[in-house]
Formats: structure tokens, sequence, C-alpha cells
């Protein structure tokens, strides 16, 4: 989603800002601009497209000024346009905002009834001239933001820039991340630590509802009850904030390989020293409290609940419900007081999944969450947070983040299964084991990355790709389709193999690859004889699976590609990898932006 930038400091803020914003593309943007006051003056650029487009603006047009706030946006209400771009400015005022405005339009009404009249089709344009009617009025810069804060209905992180005020910037936030970075004689404003991260490693985030006064020397923050509040600033680790792509083509690319070395320290992170036993952190999660587990999510992070359904319910007999953050908070279901409630975003912030965690306030016994940001608005408002420790993750489409979630879901449901009593210690010790040797098969996994990528060069000529899968791999059927869609923009559906004879059959033919994920497990046969259906219809079936799966039933598919054996429990996290590299290849192909895919924001922090 969009991102914001502030500073007030020594030097000139124009490349500042720009840079910041550099590290803030990952989030997905069509435009973005900054603006400046200097001795005095507002002024601001804007440019659509890549923020090379800004910066070559600001070679011919530059800006001066130590003081700043700048944006990539995400278009929401109105076309990718330099009008709609922002900041946006009122007179005096220049404003950058993340988020909607849901009453924007009665708001516009009065407005216009009060003779103002409106330049662009967004909402955030509404925001500026309400602070201007306030200041026309006779109030003061900080006075009229307040007062336009009070009348905002729905999301926003928002930040205040004023004409005449070379020392002053007012932030505040409802529904949308923000923090502020501190330095010697500066401060700073960004959507998250990482946009700040080459300037400060002192951040202060902001709760829901706060709004800050800022200057150079001073940091004034208050509540939603205009009380003033003192929130803890904090040191953040600069190199979990680093962006660069490690002499990757692409940052996805990195993210891929990484996945070895992170899922070891996830794994690392929740066991015990001696390797024995899963350790939760304090507060503890007493699992014989629960009759039920709610899992909710959105994207990849749903895909990772629907695997988790399978191990909490096959190893910890524990019912599981699962849902889509969208239609989980306004379907409104009875939630027990026996009931944990269970939530998972790579950002912490999603704002389906936050508002589906405070329906779940005071109704459910325990509020519980996966999240890749520990200082994150979903893991504050948890009753236990637990990190993923993927690192930051700048590529747009979810691997490491997701394949970490699956980890910290799976080490989750065998602590519920050995709290309950429904696994045999030498089991479990058994799946530990197993654990602490996955690292060293994904490694193996990802040695296959040739086989992968001459299969997604096929495939990336195709227009409509089906996946299939059982069991734990029907979930990840969804993913490998999500991915492929996401960043190649191949039409791909998923479906249970067990439902191709109720309707999907009638899509097969030559044209229509199948991508059929099946290592020989326990399903295996049933698999391999709705692949056999495909087929018998000049199906092209793509073949994920084993070396003993690919003895058993290669013959006659059009690609194979052989993963190393792995514990059918583990089978969901390896799996992911090729899934992934399908993906990637077929974008690399096919010539798209694979970290920025058009349409997609990284953290949907809106509806």
């Amino acid at each position: 989603m969009c991102g914001i930038v502030g500073i007030l400091g020594k030097h000139e803020a124009a490349p500042i800002l720009v840079e910041a914003l550099k590290r803030l593309e990952y989030r997905g943007y069509d435009s973005a601009g900054i603006a400046t006051v200097n001795d005095g003056v507002l002024d601001r650029r804007r440019a659509v497209g890549k923020l090379v487009n800004l910066s070559d603006l600001l070679v011919h047009e530059p800006l001066l000024g130590k003081a700043g706030i700048g944006h990539t946006r995400w278009a929401t209400h109105g076309a990718p346009t330099v009008s709609n771009a922002h900041p946006h400015r009122a007179g005096p005022i220049a404003v950058v905002h993340n988020g909607i405005i849901e009453n924007f339009r009665e708001l516009r009404e009065e407005l216009a009834a009060s003779g103002f009249s409106f330049v662009t089709e967004t909402d955030t344009e509404t925001i500026a001239l309400l602070t201007q009617k306030y200041m026309t009025d006779g109030m003061a810069p900080v006075e009229a933001a307040h007062k336009t804060l009070s009348r905002l209905d729905g999301a926003f992180a928002l930040a205040f820039l004023f004409e005449g005020e070379d020392d002053l910037l007012i932030a505040a936030r409802k529904g949308s991340p923000l923090a502020i970075g501190h330095g010697d004689g500066e401060v700073f404003v960004g959507s998250d630590a990482i946009a700040m991260a080459h300037l400060t490693d002192q951040i202060t985030y902001l709760e829901e509802g706060d709004s800050a006064i800022l200057t150079r020397t001073s940091v004034e923050i208050r509540n939603a009850d205009g009380e003033i509040a003192n929130r803890e600033k904090r040191t953040i680790q600069i190199d979990q904030t680093r962006v660069d792509k490690a002499g990757h083509k692409h940052f996805m690319a990195k993210e891929i390989a990484e996945q070895p070395t992170v899922i070891g320290e996830a794994i690392r992170h929740y066991l015990a020293a001696d390797g024995s036993k899963i350790a939760l952190p304090d507060p503890g999660i007493d699992f014989t409290q629960f009759d039920r587990v709610v899992m909710v999510a959105c994207g990849t992070a749903y895909f990772a609940c629907m695997t988790a359904k399978y191990w909490f319910e096959q190893v910890a007999r524990l019912p599981v419900e699962i849902d889509i953050a969208s239609e989980f908070r306004y379907r409104e279901p009875p939630v027990g007081g026996r009931t944990l409630a269970l939530f998972v975003s790579q950002s912490g912030e999603t704002a389906d999944t936050l508002a589906a965690l405070r329906y779940c306030e005071g109704k459910a016994s325990k509020i519980v969450s996966v999240v890749n940001v520990p200082e994150s608005s979903i893991a504050r408002e948890s009753d236990v947070a637990l990190p993923i420790l993927a690192g930051t993750e700048i590529g747009v489409a979810s691997t490491k983040a997701f394949t970490c979630q699956l980890t910290v879901l799976l080490m989750l449901a065998l602590a519920a299964a050995q709290q309950r009593g429904e696994i045999a210690e030498d089991t479990l010790s058994q799946h530990l084991a197993d654990l602490r040797a996955l690292p060293g098969l994904l490694n193996a996994t990802l040695d296959r990355e040739p086989t992968l990528r001459d299969a997604a060069h096929n495939l990336s000529k195709a227009r409509d790709i089906l996946f299939l899968g059982r069991g734990t791999m029907y979930p990840l059927a969804h993913e490998g389709a999500l991915k492929l869609k996401e960043i190649s923009y191949i039409h791909a559906e998923a479906y249970a193999a067990g439902e191709l004879k109720h309707g999907p059959i009638a899509l097969i033919d030559n044209k229509v690859p199948v991508i059929v994920m099946a290592p020989r497990d326990a399903l295996f046969d049933k698999t391999v004889s709705n692949m056999q259906e495909v087929m018998a219809r000049d199906g092209k079936v793509v073949l994920i699976t084993d070396k003993a799966g690919a003895t058993e039933a290669s013959d006659g598919v059009w690609e194979t590609a052989v993963m190393p054996d792995v514990p059918p429990l583990l089978a969901p996290i390896l799996y992911a990898l090729p899934a992934q590299l399908l993906a990637y290849h077929a974008a690399v192909a096919m010539g798209t932006d694979v970290d920025q895919p058009r349409n997609l924001a990284k953290s949907v922090t809106v509806e």
C-alpha cells in the first residue's frame, strides 16, 4: 500500500526523501511525489510511474528545503495521474495520506458549499482543503490539523506540512501504520522502519488514534482522547531492514534462496536448548483450554492457515475453522469462550485481519498472532504474538514469509498435540528431528531450479493453467496458482484433485497445462488416478513429486520435477519452493515486473 515519509532535518530534504521512498517501493505504487518548505515557501513535485520519473523531474526542477514529506501512491480514489498524486496541496497545506476517508463525499459537499473547489478525484484532497478552511477561519496550523483529524472517518496515516513552518510536521494514524524516527536534532516519519533505517535506529510506533506534533527538538504524541501519551522508543536492528538484492536479479529470487536460512532460524527459535521440545514464548498458550481454533488471514497467509488446519486436526486432534478475514469480519460468526482465535499476517497491519482480530476481542479465550513484524498493530493487540523471523520481505509475492508461517504453525500444532496428550514422545522427537533436517532438504530443492526453470519457460506460453493436489498439497496448489497469476499474469486456478470430475475436467485440452503436486504419500495413488484422467484428454501434466513418485507415475507426463524425499508432515513447506520457482521463472520469461507486479501492494492496509 501507499508509503509515507517525512523529515525535519539538517540537510536538503529532497534526496533524502527520494531515497526513503525507494525503500518503500516494495509496498507497491503507481505515482510518487514530495513537498518541501524552504525559507517558509511550500512547493512540491509529482510524477506518475516509477520513482526514476520523479528523480528525473527533480533534476530539471529541483526542490530546496530541509523540511519535507514524500509519498508513493497506490491508486484507490482516482486514476494514477499527476493531479491525483500526493502530496496534495490546498493553499498553505500539503498532505500525504495512506488509507481511505469514508466520509469524504460528505466533507466535499460541505467544502463546496463554503466555496472551495476541487482539482482531483481523490479523498485525500478533502483533508488538505478542510485544513485550509480551518486556517482561513483563523486557526493555527496545529489546531487546524487536529480539528481536521476529528472530522475524518475511515483509515488513515497522515503527515501535514505547512507553508511558513520550516520546523513543524504533524503526523497521525488511525487504522494505517506510521512511525517516528529520532535523530540528533532531526526527526523523521515513515510508514515503517525500513523507510527510516538509513537515517536512524531509534523508532517510536504510533498507536491507534495517535497524533504527533514534531519539531527538530521535540516530539509530542497525543492519544485518541487528546491526552499526552509517552510511547516507547525502540532500537531497531538495522540488519533486519536491509533492502539490497545480494547479487540476485530480483528480490523474489533472493528471498526464495534465503528460505533454508530463515526457516532454520525459526526452527531454532521455537525449540528448547536441547532440541527435545517446543518452547513457546511467554505468555504461554495452554491448548487444553480450547475446544476449537479459528484461523483468520488474507491471501497467501490464508493458504498457510488452510495447511495448518490439516496439522492441527490430524496431529493435535483440535478442530479448526478457517476464514478469509474480509468475510469473517462481516459474517460476525459466534466465537465461544473456549476458542483460540489465531491471526496470520506478514506485515501485521493487514486491515481486514486487524478488524477481524478486534471483533474477537472479549469473545475468544485467547488471541494469538503469527506475524513477521513484532511491533505491528496485530502483534501489539494480541495476547501472544509469535514471530516468524523471515526478515524483511521486499517482493510483493510472498515466498519466505509463507514458508516461515508454515513452519511456525506446524510447531504450534506439535506443541498443541503434546499439551493435549495426542502425540507420543518418540513420535514428537522424530518430528523435531525431521524439522532440524528441513533446511538441508530445502537447499537440495533449490538445486532443482534448472529443471523448474525449463518447465516454467514452457508454462509461460500458456494462458490458462490448473493446479491439482490432495491433502496438504491442496492448499499448496492454491498457493502455487496464486503465485503464478500474481507475477506472470497467467490465469491459474487450483482444485482438489478429487474435484476434477465435478466440473474442472471440462477445461482440459492440450492448451491447458496441469501442475500436479504429488509426493509419494498415502494419497498418491488417488492423485495419480486424477492425473491419468487429465492425460487421457490430451492434457499436459507437470508432475512435482519425489523419486518414488517419478518412478511410478512419470510415464507420459509433459514435465517431471523430482523433489528430495521428505516426511509427509513437512511436505507442504518443501513443496512450496517448486511452486515459487515455477512462478518466478515464468514471470521472468514473460518479462513482467517480478518484484512489483501491476495493481498489487505488499501490505493491504485499507479495505
